[in-house]
């Protein structure tokens, strides 16, 4: 008889859902880990014969899920949560947030507010994040030493702050940036202009060169409001769309954050195109910016993600809730139930994201071969009781205070609710501190 494998972990549990095969509950099966990568997913009862561990965890009324991807965020501006409530984006952004920012934000500012980011978003399941944020050096340090998965925005912006004179210097500090971590296994990197209203067509045209050369994401606020429709037509002459189309920013590589105001033949543009969509059904519905047309865009076989935006303007870096808005909102919207079920929700908010980010041969779906980035979901409190759907009750039911254990990597992270890498109440205390000064 064949002696068992020993390997790093092996997590039991009642259900495994790896969205990859589509539709697919695994009841009674188990994840074997090994150097950070899941090496086999079979019923519990093999893997007890095949392996063993020393770290061997059961999960006996839990749902397994791939780590879920956040895929539109500002990590560090969760020390502004909740600064300027009620107001619509630009008044907001230009009397409020801009303004403290430039008297506020520095590298302290930037590690303090992420670090409390991270610590939110794995407590709520998130292992990978899509940042977009002035000092990303510093964010980059940060998610190294939580073991978070992050795709850190190289952030390009016309005006000065206290991170980058103009956008050509933004530019070269984040192009150095990423060359100091080829290839790191917690960091990938995206290119993020602010916006089509806040980046020059000189610039937008170099990050389109530099894109290609690096083979880069693109990632990048759009058709966000009205009003940015507006000043697009009266100082360009065109929708931003068509602008960004005819400097060439249109592609597979172009992850077009928010998107709500589209009209047909711009959706058949972005299909035609292949870009991807980050859907922010939260931050969109706070700020008043209206409703994306997420049907429309799966209709036409875009990929669609699912992002939080930033904790200033959502004000939570909650993805179980976008999932549960972004499928409630796709069947009030189309006035059909059948609309954008469970399954196709855990898809935006896991693996379209990886696809997005050209991560998917990495994480999105657990899957032999790619990196154990994992959440276990704990279904056995009351109001998860009972269940008929494991997917279903994901989407419709459960919340981030559900989440109890996350590996990243292989990593435990979290574990039955408490952070193992980030001490919590120290956390608190800064942010604590942030608000005072803030206020004073």
């Amino acid at each position: 008889m064949t002696s068992p494998v020993t390997v790093d972990t092996i997590i039991e549990a009642h259900w495994i859902i790896p969205v990859e095969p589509e539709k697919t509950v695994l009841i009674d099966h188990a994840i074997v880990i090994d150097d950070g990568i899941i090496k086999a997913i079979l019923p519990s009862s093999q893997a007890r014969i095949q392996f063993t561990s020393l770290n061997h965890i059961a999960l006996n009324r839990h749902v397994i899920i791939p780590g879920l991807i956040n895929l539109h965020t500002h990590a560090a501006m969760t020390l502004l949560r909740g600064l300027a409530d009620d107001l619509p984006l630009m008044e907001w952004l230009n009397h409020h947030i801009w303004p403290t920012e430039k008297q506020f934000v520095d590298a302290n500012f930037v590690m303090d507010g992420v670090k409390l980011a991270c610590a939110e978003m794995l407590k709520g399941g998130i292992t990978c994040f899509n940042d977009m944020y002035y000092f990303p050096e510093v964010t980059a340090k940060a998610v190294i030493e939580t073991g978070m998965r992050a795709a850190i925005g190289l952030i390009v912006i016309d005006f000065p702050s206290s991170y980058a004179s103009d956008a050509d210097d933004y530019l070269a500090k984040g192009l150095a940036l990423r060359d100091q971590y080829p290839q790191h296994p917690q960091l990938s990197f995206c290119l993020a202009p602010h916006a089509p209203y806040t980046v020059n067509d000189r610039v937008l045209a170099n990050i389109m060169t530099y894109a290609d050369q690096l083979d880069l994401p693109v990632h990048i606020h759009l058709h966000e409001t009205h009003d940015e429709i507006t000043h697009s037509l009266n100082t360009c002459g065109l929708r931003p769309l068509a602008r960004l189309h005819q400097l060439g920013l249109l592609g597979p590589k172009l992850i077009a954050v928010h998107m709500v105001h589209l009209i047909e033949k711009e959706i058949k543009l972005l299909k035609q195109q292949n870009c991807n969509v980050a859907h922010c059904p939260s931050s969109n519905l706070k700020l008043a910016s209206g409703f994306a047309p997420v049907t429309d865009l799966l209709a036409h076989g875009i990929n669609v993600g699912v992002g939080t935006d930033g904790a200033a303007s959502n004000n939570r870096l909650d993805m179980f809730e976008e999932m549960r808005l972004t499928a409630l909102l796709a069947k009030a919207s189309s006035h059909k139930a059948e609309t954008l079920p469970a399954h196709q929700a855990l898809r935006m908010a896991t693996l379209n994201g990886a696809i997005a980010l050209g991560l998917d041969k990495i994480t999105g779906s657990l899957s032999i071969g790619k990196a154990a980035d994992i959440t276990a979901v704990d279904f056995s409190g009351l109001t998860l009781s009972s269940c008929f759907d494991p997917v279903s009750h994901l989407v419709y039911v459960a919340g981030q205070e559900h989440v109890s254990h996350v590996w990243v990597n292989g990593k435990l992270l979290l574990d039955d609710g408490e952070l193992v890498t980030l001490n919590e109440k120290e956390l608190i205390n800064r942010a604590i501190q942030w608000q005072k000064r803030l206020n004073s």
